[in-house]
């Protein structure tokens, strides 16, 4: 066989390698149908970030929206769905596709996390933040779908579809209650002190429920860094000065013995 026959060849085996490994999500990552990426302050204040398909959207929180894929996706009626007195909407993006299906991306602010729940869209969800023991406690239940029989016509799903609800915590995570969805082992932080929960997409359609708690460190990551960058800075200045006082204190002992008898 030729060099140049082997060449194509290894990039052949490559390239089905990694159609392979992406139709497994080991390529590309992993593959949601609906994401809820919630961005935690301490005092309850939040951004929240939604990923879903549009046919999630509809399955999963009964959103009035056109399946057909044909029709263009209207970002407004997203919008009003989403804008509450508890949430502020400040971007609906433009969709997307994957697999056929069309995507759009939901960014709202919260102001009390504890109320979120009192928005449509979250209503499946009930939040807590409390103080026990000295530390911070979050906990949100999602419970059933939306989802009503007859409502959903054939979208292309086809059962390995995934749902996760992702937690981007300010401060140390004590203990947290996060469990892959396959082995039911708990799961590590991943960088950024982001923790997961998630969920077959199936299972989020009957409304299978998802139990998510975390123990935080009452003191904020950042807070705590700017407290050691103060102590430290205050550590140089007194180094600096302590060695200022020596140098003046050696110069002034030197003068005074030039000036003697």
């Amino acid at each position: 066989m030729s060099l140049s026959a082997r060449a194509v060849l290894v990039a052949i085996v490559f390239v089905a390698a990694a159609a392979g490994a992406a139709c497994k999500g080991g390529f590309l990552g992993k593959q949601y149908e609906y994401e809820e990426d919630l961005y935690l302050s301490l005092d309850g204040s939040a951004t929240l970030i939604v990923n879903a398909s549009i046919p999630a959207l509809v399955a999963l929180r009964g959103i009035d929206l056109d399946l057909n894929p044909a029709i263009r996706v209207d970002v407004n009626r997203i919008r009003a769905a989403y804008q509450s007195p508890v949430t502020e909407v400040t971007r609906v993006s433009p969709p997307w596709r994957r697999s056929g299906r069309r995507f759009v991306q939901v960014r709202l602010n919260v102001k009390n996390i504890r109320k979120l729940s009192e928005a449509p869209p979250f209503s499946w969800s009930r939040y807590a933040l409390t103080v026990q023991n000295g530390h911070h406690v979050f906990e949100q239940k999602v419970g059933a779908s939306a989802l009503r029989p007859g409502t959903l016509q054939r979208v292309g799903w086809n059962g390995s579809e995934l749902v996760a609800f992702r937690l981007h915590l300010p401060s140390r995570i004590i203990w947290h209650n996060s469990r892959d969805p396959d082995t039911n082992q708990p799961t590590g932080t991943k960088r950024g002190n982001i923790l997961a929960w998630e969920q077959h997409l199936a299972d989020r359609l009957e409304g299978t429920p998802v139990d998510i708690k975390v123990e935080l460190d009452s003191q904020s990551i950042l807070h705590r860094t700017l407290w050691l960058f103060a102590g430290a800075f205050a550590a140089a200045l007194a180094v600096l000065a302590l060695l200022i006082w020596f140098t003046m204190s050696k110069g002034g002992g030197e003068a005074a013995t030039s000036t003697g008898p």
